[in-house]
C-alpha cells in the first residue's frame, strides 16, 4: 500500500504573532497584578515600614512573624476559626451540596429550576452574600428575630453582634453561596459516571445506597479531590463575610481578615501585615501542591 504522508501545516508569521500574544499577554497580566505583589509582599514581611515613605523600609529578619506567632492576640483566635470554617464546610456546607446533587440527578420535575434557585448564591460576590444575611440576622428588624417572634424586644439575638454566636451565623452564611457550588461539581460528575456501573450494582443485588456509596461515590474520585481542595482553599481565603459584619473583629477574626487590618487604614503595620499574608499563602500552597501533584502524577502514569 502506498505510504500516506500527513501534510503539516507550517504556522505563518500572523500566526506565530498571534500565538506569542495569547500567551504573553495573559502571562504579562499574571506576573504584574499576581506574582510581582506576592514577591514583593514577601520581601516586606522581613522589614520595618510606615507604607509612606520608601526610605524608611528597614531590615527586620524574621522579627514579624516572631511576633505574629508569640506576642500578636488575634493571630491565634484567627487560626481557630480558619480551622472552625474548614470544619463546617467539610462537614455541613460539603455533605449538603452533595446531597442536594444526588436528589437533583434523579430526574425530578421542574430539576433545572430548582438547580438555578440553589446556583444563584454562587453567582453573588460574598461580600453581596454578607449584606443579604445582614438583613436576616438583624437584632430589631431582621427576618430571624421576627420568625423567633424576638424582634424589637430585650430578649432578641444580636446574631453578627454576639461574639458567642457570630461565628456560626457567618458560617451558615457561607455554607448557602459553598453548598450551591459543591452541587453544580458533583451534579457534572454524576453526568459522568458511565451508567453501566450502576447496573452491573443493580445485577449484584446493592441497594441505592450501597450503589452510591460503593459504585458511584468512588467513581467520582477526580471530582472529590477538585472539591476538597476547593473546600480547603475556601476556608483559607474567606473574609468578604466576615470583614462586612464587622471587619473580622469582635470574635471574627480570620486569617485575611487580619492582613487587610494590618495593611489598609490607620495604624497599619506593613511587615507584620506582609508576614500573616506570607503565612496564607504558605498553608494555601499546601492543598494546590497536593491536587497539581495527584493530577499530573495520575496523568503521567496514564501516558
Amino acid at each position: 500500500m502506498p505510504s500516506i504522508r500527513r501534510r503539516v501545516r507550517r504556522l505563518s508569521r500572523r500566526d506565530k504573532i498571534v500565538l506569542t500574544l495569547m500567551v504573553a499577554v495573559p502571562t504579562l497580566i499574571e506576573l504584574a497584578f499576581v506574582w510581582l505583589p506576592t514577591l514583593f509582599s514577601i520581601g516586606l514581611s522581613f522589614t520595618r515600614w510606615n507604607g509612606l515613605d520608601v526610605n524608611d523600609i528597614h531590615a527586620a529578619g524574621t522579627d514579624n512573624y516572631a511576633f505574629v506567632v508569640k506576642d500578636y492576640p488575634p493571630f491565634w483566635p484567627a487560626v481557630q476559626h480558619n480551622v472552625l470554617w474548614l470544619v463546617f464546610l467539610a462537614l455541613i456546607a460539603t455533605p449538603l451540596g452533595l446531597l442536594l446533587a444526588v436528589l437533583l440527578d434523579q430526574k425530578i420535575r421542574g430539576s433545572r429550576i430548582y438547580q438555578s434557585i440553589f446556583f444563584a448564591p454562587v453567582m453573588l460576590s460574598l461580600a453581596l452574600v454578607g449584606v443579604i444575611w445582614q438583613l436576616f440576622y438583624q437584632r430589631d428588624n431582621g427576618l430571624l428575630n421576627f420568625l423567633l417572634g424576638t424582634a424589637g424586644t430585650p430578649s432578641a439575638v444580636d446574631w453578627f453582634g454576639d461574639s458567642s454566636v457570630n461565628i456560626w451565623a457567618a458560617l451558615v452564611a457561607a455554607t448557602w453561596r459553598h453548598s450551591g457550588y459543591v452541587m453544580l461539581l458533583y451534579l457534572a460528575g454524576l453526568k459522568g459516571v458511565d451508567p453501566a456501573l450502576k447496573e452491573a450494582a443493580a445485577l449484584d443485588g446493592a441497594n441505592a445506597a450501597q450503589t452510591f456509596f460503593r459504585v458511584i461515590f468512588p467513581a467520582m474520585r477526580p471530582i472529590n479531590i477538585v472539591i476538597v481542595v476547593i473546600t480547603i482553599i475556601e476556608s483559607l481565603r474567606a473574609f468578604d463575610i466576615v470583614y462586612v459584619i464587622n471587619r473580622g473583629t469582635n470574635g471574627l477574626e480570620l486569617i485575611s481578615a487580619l492582613v487587610i487590618q494590618n495593611l489598609v487604614g490607620e495604624g497599619q503595620v506593613i511587615g507584620v501585615g506582609s508576614a500573616l499574608a506570607t503565612i496564607l499563602l504558605v498553608i494555601s500552597l499546601v492543598p494546590i501542591t497536593f491536587y497539581l501533584s495527584r493530577t499530573f502524577g495520575k496523568e503521567a502514569k496514564e501516558s
